[in-house]
This record gives C-alpha cells, sequence and structure tokens, in this order.
C-alpha cells in the first residue's frame, strides 16, 4: 500500500510540476509577444507548491529529505535502530501537526478566491497541506513498524 500511495502522490507532484513548467513558457512567451497571460503567475506558483508538497513526502517516505547523519554514521545495531525509531517519533509529531494546522488552514481559507481566476478556490492549494501531512504520517507510521519489528534482530533499516 505504500509503494501504491508514493507511486501516486509522485504522479500528482509530477503532473503539478509540468503543469509550473508549461505555465512558465507560456507565461515567458506572452510576455515576449506583448499579450498580457495574468493568470499564469498564480496558476505557476500554486502549481509549483503541490509539486513541492508532494514531493517533500515522497521524499520522507524515501528518507532522502534533510537529516544529520553524525550520528547514524557513528552507530550501529540497535544504538542505530534505536536512533532511527527517535527520528520517526519525532517526524510523525511534526506529520500530524502538519495534518492539524493544515486542515484549520484549508477550513479558514477555503472561500477565498484567486486573484486572476475567481472561480478557483484557495481551499484547492491549501488542501496540498493536510494531504502532505496525512501521507507523511502513514509514512513515518510505517517506518516506526519496520523499525519496532526489526529492533530485535540485528537488521538495522534505513
Amino acid at each position: 500500500m505504500i509503494k501504491w500511495l508514493e507511486r501516486i502522490q509522485l504522479t500528482i507532484g509530477v503532473l503539478f510540476l509540468l503543469t509550473f513548467f508549461v505555465t512558465i513558457v507560456i507565461q515567458v512567451i506572452t510576455r515576449i509577444s506583448g499579450v498580457s497571460a495574468i493568470w499564469t503567475e498564480e496558476v505557476a506558483t500554486y502549481s509549483f507548491i503541490w509539486s513541492v508538497f508532494m514531493g517533500a513526502a515522497v521524499m520522507l517516505n524515501r528518507r532522502e529529505h534533510f537529516q544529520f547523519d553524525f550520528l547514524l554514521k557513528k552507530l550501529k545495531g540497535k544504538s542505530k535502530n534505536s536512533l532511527f525509531l527517535f527520528n520517526d517519533l519525532l517526524l510523525l509529531a511534526f506529520s500530524l501537526a502538519i495534518f492539524y494546522f493544515g486542515i484549520q488552514a484549508v477550513q479558514n481559507f477555503w472561500s477565498y478566491t484567486w486573484t486572476s481566476l475567481e472561480q478557483m478556490k484557495m481551499g484547492y492549494v491549501w488542501i496540498s497541506i493536510p494531504i502532505m501531512g496525512a501521507t507523511m504520517s502513514i509514512y513515518t507510521i510505517a517506518h516506526i513498524f519496520r523499525n519496532i519489528k526489526n529492533f530485535n534482530s540485528e537488521e538495522v533499516t534505513e
């Protein structure tokens, strides 16, 4: 299930990154030609936000996110697994906070509209935050279960 969720999230992130790129190209072409396409700035910004948030969750699952690895390189066995477990518990708390406060942000700003496309609600942008928080929580819980399962063995998870 985790691989399936990651694949969906990565696909969404790539589609929004592609939208960002295409919108920027349209923006450059219209500025060169003297035509004003004011919607391109907002679409580019909000699609970039979605792509970054989806990518951040995937990177957390792959453990390719920002981390201090000084201790990880020094520790082995159960000590290393304990550090992974501690880190995952901190990440889980952070992810749950993102989810909780992301829901509050969506509720507070749902009815706001885009400046250039008034039929678009800002809630569609803000909903990326609780989605990121929820998936980061799911990925971290899977890491915690893997760490606990392997804690009694000499196998070290990463």
